[in-house]
């Protein structure tokens, strides 16, 4: 993975010329998240790093600067509402704003990061959110690498995302960069491939393939007005829908079908 030096940095001010982005984050809050278990349960978080990649390869970073201009713990509550702005209006521009399980994580944090929820809801109501998406479809959970070798992109994860904060705490900060800037150009890639393709694609735990066909990639707002999925047919307690949604409900109208 080359670093985020040698991609193409956005201009701070104005919006990217592009159809789509995908946007990713990283917590400067350190913890042991066991199996199976909530994440939600170890908040309020603070954020390291929040970055994203256009549909034509451009990356941009935010991160708080220290005095030595090296960067600092983590983002503040203007800067975290900053890029929760910057996406906003990308949407109201016409841009498409993706992210792998952004309206249940990426987006909520930087809500509770900037203490804006109501703002925080209107981008994740017209996020696409391709593993939302996927959720709707079949009732479980997929990971971004795995679709990602389903699909044949070729590139890999730099770390676990549960690394991440403890190297940002290390000071291993280009490390990090690396890793998140990463991840949006992993997610871009596959959303670019569920486009072309219409379906996902993804290796069962036996080792089979498998695919769900997805000839339209939609927003949260559209999936809400669907039926929930079925989970009938799962052995283990299923997973709720209202699990993405319930911290919006508060702060934003929007219409959920719940039959």
């Amino acid at each position: 993975m080359k670093t985020p030096s040698l991609f193409a940095e956005l201009d701070p001010a104005p919006l990217p010329k592009a159809r789509r982005l995908s946007v990713d984050l990283e917590l400067a809050s350190v913890f042991e998240l066991l199996p199976g278990e909530d994440i939600w349960k170890h908040a309020p978080f603070e954020l390291a790093v929040v970055a994203i990649a256009t549909d034509r390869g451009e990356v941009r970073h935010w991160y708080e600067h220290g005095a030595d201009g090296k960067p600092a713990h983590c983002l503040s509550r203007n800067q975290a509402r900053d890029v929760l702005g910057f996406l906003r209006e990308a949407q109201r521009s016409g841009i498409r704003v993706c992210a792998w399980n952004g309206v249940s994580f990426d987006v909520r944090a930087l809500g509770e990061a900037s203490g804006d929820l109501k703002l925080a809801a209107e981008v994740a109501l017209e996020l696409v959110d391709p593993m939302l998406q996927f959720f709707q479809q079949r009732g479980f959970l997929l990971g971004l690498a795995k679709v990602a070798e389903g699909l044949g992109i070729e590139q890999k994860k730099l770390m676990h995302g549960s690394d991440a904060p403890k190297e940002w705490a290390r000071g291993n900060h280009q490390l990090v960069l690396d890793y998140v800037a990463g991840d949006c150009l992993l997610t871009e890639a596959v959303v670019a491939k569920i486009e072309t393709l219409g379906v996902v694609r993804w290796r069962t735990a036996k080792g089979q393939p498998a695919e769900e066909p997805m000839p339209r990639l939609m927003t949260t707002r559209e999936l809400l007005t669907l039926p929930p999925p079925d989970t009938s047919w799962m052995k283990d307690r299923p997973l709720k829908r209202e699990r993405f949604y319930d911290w919006m409900l508060p702060h934003a109208k929007f219409d959920v079908r719940v039959s």
